[in-house]
């Protein structure tokens, strides 16, 4: 069997997930494949391309594939108080300000956009920057954009820059829906053998297994790939966004993301939804 291309993003998380699979530190079953470190919204645009068979994807991303792939139950970053930030170099608290501002966002595609559109559907796409979620800190800083909306590490990190919460987009879909935030997880293409499908859910699963149960074991590999080096801020990251969901979804987990998919149906991010979702 060819290697299967299976893309990631450097974020922390997703390191200390998948470190055991892509270091073979559990059994692979005689799979091997081909790794894709990239940031979650070019992940986002190869697998709309469907130039990639399993990836992390943003949920939001996810809502125009679900004829094509299928997500896999573990490793997903959902969860409560983990949402995206919308944040400036002001304070500002006026709509109508909000409304007309500039906004560097991680990419069009990413479920921090869409948490943004459903928040703020006022907000032109024409006033939204894409870039790196790396850079948006500094876009607003420069004041090349009026607002930021941050994900990943950068969470943890504004306050020391100087920079205001407008308003935690995270909040905004605990409050409105009940639901936690579902933010990306791993799909599969659905055209995929169902017996090759079982097998890559199950060495994800156990690949998560393996990071709770030995926690220092990703570290050197977590390292090499974070975008902030302080050890603080990489452990505040991962015991944010791996948690419960990430080891199983479970039945509100999965609820949790058939409601953002139905969500995009309504604001015409997609036509239809495709079952079943899960592998």
């Amino acid at each position: 069997m060819s290697n299967l291309s299976f893309g990631f993003s450097p974020c922390p998380n997703d390191t200390f997930i998948l470190d055991a699979l892509i270091h073979n530190k559990i059994d692979t079953r005689g799979y091997q494949f081909d790794w894709i470190i990239e940031d979650v919204e070019y992940l986002n645009r190869k697998a709309i391309a469907g130039d990639i068979t399993i990836s992390k994807m943003s949920f939001a991303a996810y809502a125009q594939l679900t004829d094509q792939y299928q997500l896999i139950p573990f490793g997903s970053a959902l969860g409560k108080g983990c949402g995206p930030l919308l944040i400036s170099k002001n304070e500002i608290n006026d709509i109508n300000q909000i409304n007309k501002s500039s906004v560097a966002i991680p990419g069009k595609h990413t479920t921090a956009n869409m948490l943004l559109t459903l928040a703020y559907p006022e907000i032109n796409m024409g006033n939204k920057k894409e870039m790196l979620f790396s850079d948006v800190e500094d876009a607003v800083l420069s004041g090349q954009t009026d607002l930021g909306l941050i994900i990943h590490e950068n969470r943890f990190t504004y306050k020391d820059k100087g920079l205001f919460k407008v308003r935690d987009l995270g909040d905004f879909w605990e409050e409105s829906t009940g639901y936690c935030i579902p933010l990306g997880g791993f799909a599969i293409k659905r055209e995929i053998d169902a017996q090759i499908k079982k097998d890559i859910s199950e060495l994800i699963k156990e690949s998560v297994a393996y990071a709770f149960k030995f926690p220092e074991s990703s570290q050197d590999f977590i390292k090499e790939h974070a975008q902030e080096m302080d050890s603080e801020v990489i452990n505040s990251h991962i015991k944010l966004y791996v948690n419960e969901f990430s080891i199983d979804l479970g039945s509100h987990g999965k609820a949790s993301i058939a409601y953002l998919l139905e969500s995009a149906v309504k604001s015409g991010l997609t036509d239809k939804i495709f079952s079943p979702l899960f592998t």
